[in-house]
């Protein structure tokens, strides 16, 4: 995630006074006169962006800088200047992979001037930038140019002379980001659902540049005035421009070519025609995400929408007009899209019994934790074989790179919709994708299918990878389902819904499962607040705590065993999605009934704060607040996807009068 900086219009002020740092309050001025008149640059504003992106969270920065700039090269090459000691800043407090992309905008001699490609007029600021992000206004024939621009300069000024710690930081096409418009705007193929065509230029699998997409908001925006529009349509268009149309085959029908009139000066380039309509997904190599034994896996299957809120598959709030917080969105299940890609498992019924087809679908009317599950509608297709009563298939949902001899601990929280007559039994499976051969490892059940509130149930099983490579390896988690059912020779349909997936490192021993707990919370009125007396900020603390050690076998000072270790904090520190707040208001003289008494009142993060929440006029909305006191409780939900008993959550009272 990049802060922006951007200046417009009458921003020139602006953009110098970025340079020249902090002014000062008091008279002062050059110890002795001189006759150097450069335009000085100051460290202050790049220090200041870099601490702003620790506390907030960024890789660093988008510059985008759409105002002339009135100093000219002076003032251009002081900028270059600038944008380098930023990098060095957000590279020395942010980490070695902070970036600063420079937008297309200004030129070397200060005028805005849009190039739509890398060329001598704007690469002094991209050489000390991490990126290049270009305008969208091109011609089909210039990505190319810009390919072989870059790939013509010198490499000695292609690499960074900076070096943090053993990284250095040379430059690749990569590294120069052709811009497209999903609203179409001029960029080439009229955005939209016509958007391919433009990538299919920018070629990141073969010419190797990388693509920024300007407002792909649209699937949202260019429809929301239009009665009915809602969330599930919205779902539709997005998933029809990343990953297809949810129907194998579906025609999706793309904006007409608009033609553009030639630049002065410039031929026009040669007429392009292109296939039928692709995905943004078709252009680009799947990632997986990073290491879970690093950084581990949670997905509550959210898209950062929804209808209502969830807590354990309870709602505990129904939101009229819908809500929306990127904060809380997780993947969906990388390999469920376009469409799951199912096989036998265990046996191979033959061509005589036919793969079921599943679905994948966003549900928001039903989830686990937050405001959404992910339903799988799987159809299965009647059969004749004598073998068909009880069918087993596997559906590979999430892929991930594990590392080898490293135990990782899986836990699901699902539920099945069967007809009458339908047995289900799911199981969870991690194979392979290395190779051609889909090889599953030894998957250990850690306890028994668990039954849980609202008809879910939780699998936790723990696998490793026996062998040792040099790399890690590409694999994918999955569910194993078994169906049953008395008249096999009839299509069937069920559905399976998915609450939770989590993989992290399994503790080496028992003794690094620590209890984690808030610890405490605050409240602090908000100032000036007689109108609303409950307006404040709440703020909490978490900690973790390790059972006590018993029948310590030390017996001699030389004992090279040690009692106890308390190392690899990556696994056990205490780390949180995510907080649950809940009010409850009572009387001052009267006893306070507890947190199942309580309501629940939002979420932490929408403000970008972890350990934060705002109470504002709204928040209490339908709660009476008249001569009351208020307990807030704060519920954390760990980054494993556990929701914390009430002992182990904090409250904190407060009286409008105290």
């Amino acid at each position: 995630m990049l802060g922006t900086l951007i200046f417009e219009g009458d921003g020139e002020q602006d953009c110098l006074r970025l340079l020249v740092g902090r002014l000062p309050q008091s008279k002062t001025g050059p110890a002795v006169a001189s006759d150097d008149s450069s335009l000085p640059v100051s460290m202050h504003y790049a220090r200041l962006l870099a601490d702003l992106a620790v506390q907030r969270g960024f890789e660093g920065y988008l510059l985008n800088f759409e105002c002339p700039l009135r100093g000219g090269i002076e003032q251009t090459q002081a900028l270059c200047t600038w944008i380098s000691m930023l990098q060095s800043e957000l590279r020395a407090k942010v980490g070695p992979h902070a970036e600063v992309i420079w937008y297309d905008s200004v030129i070397l001699t200060g005028h805005l001037r849009w190039q739509d490609r890398l060329n001598a007029l704007n690469v002094p600021f991209f050489l000390p930038s991490t990126g290049f992000f270009s305008n969208y206004t091109w011609p089909p024939h210039f990505p190319s140019l810009t390919a072989q621009y870059f790939l013509g300069l010198d490499t000695s000024v292609l690499d960074s002379d900076e070096v943090v710690g053993t990284a250095v930081f040379p430059k690749s096409l990569q590294d120069l980001f052709i811009g497209v418009d999903v609203w179409g705007r001029g960029s080439h193929g009229n955005g939209g659902f016509g958007s391919y065509k433009a990538i299919n230029h920018i070629d990141p699998a073969y010419l190797g540049l990388s693509v920024a997409l300007f407002g792909p908001a649209w699937t949202w925006e260019s429809e929301q005035d239009k009665p009915g529009w809602d969330w599930d349509q919205w779902w539709a268009y997005e998933r029809t421009l990343w990953v297809g149309p949810e129907k194998k085959g579906e025609v999706v029908e793309v904006p007409e070519d608009t033609k553009k009139d030639p630049r002065p000066g410039v031929p026009p380039p040669p007429e392009c025609f292109h296939g039928p309509f692709q995905p943004l997904s078709d252009f680009f190599v799947r990632s997986p995400p990073p290491n879970p034994s690093r950084l581990g896996f949670y997905t509550s299957f959210c898209p950062g929408v929804g209808r209502a809120w969830f807590v354990k598959g309870v709602k505990v709030l129904q939101a009229q007009n819908g809500w929306t917080d990127i904060d809380k969105q997780t993947s969906l299940g990388d390999m469920l899209w376009p469409r799951p890609q199912l096989a036998w498992e265990h046996v191979d019924l033959g061509e005589d019994v036919q793969l079921p087809e599943a679905k994948p679908l966003v549900c928001m009317a039903d989830a686990w934790l937050g405001g959404s599950s992910l339903e799988l509608d799987i159809h299965c297709p009647g059969s004749n074989c004598e073998d068909a009563a009880f069918r087993c298939v596997w559906v590979p949902v999430q892929s991930l790179a594990i590392t080898g001899k490293r135990t990782y601990s899986v836990k699901l929280v699902y539920k099945g919709s069967t007809p009458e007559g339908v047995d289900l039994d799911v199981g969870l499976s991690v194979k392979s994708l290395a190779g051609d051969v889909k090889t599953a490892f030894d998957v250990t059940p850690t306890s028994s299918q668990q039954t849980l509130d609202c008809g879910w149930t939780q699998i936790d099983v723990e696998f490793v990878l026996p062998e040792e490579g040099p790399r890690d390896i590409l694999c994918a988690v999955g569910l194993v389902i078994g169906f049953a059912c008395e008249y096999p020779t009839l299509d069937l349909d069920f559905s399976v819904y998915l609450g939770l997936l989590s993989v992290t490192p399994s503790p080496s021993s028992s003794s690094l499962k620590p209890k984690l707990r808030v610890l405490w919370a605050d409240f602090q009125q908000a100032q000036g607040s007689s109108n609303d007396p409950f307006a404040g900020t709440l703020t909490w603390e978490v900690a973790a705590a390790f059972p006590a050690v018993k029948n310590i076998a030390i017996t001699s000072p030389e004992d090279p065993q040690p009692a106890w270790t308390r190392k690899d904090a990556h696994i056990w520190k205490p780390q949180f999605s995510y907080f649950n707040v809940y009010a409850e208001i009572y009387k001052t003289n009267d006893a306070v009934l507890g947190p199942v008494s309580s309501t629940f009142i939002g979420s932490s993060g929408l403000d970008g704060q972890a350990n934060r929440f705002l109470v504002d006029p709204g928040t209490l909305e339908g709660l009476s607040t008249e001569q009351s006191s208020c307990r807030f409780y704060v519920q954390g939900v760990t980054n494993g996807g556990d929701v914390l008993p009430w002992e182990q959550c904090a409250f904190v009272d407060f009286s409008p009068s105290n």
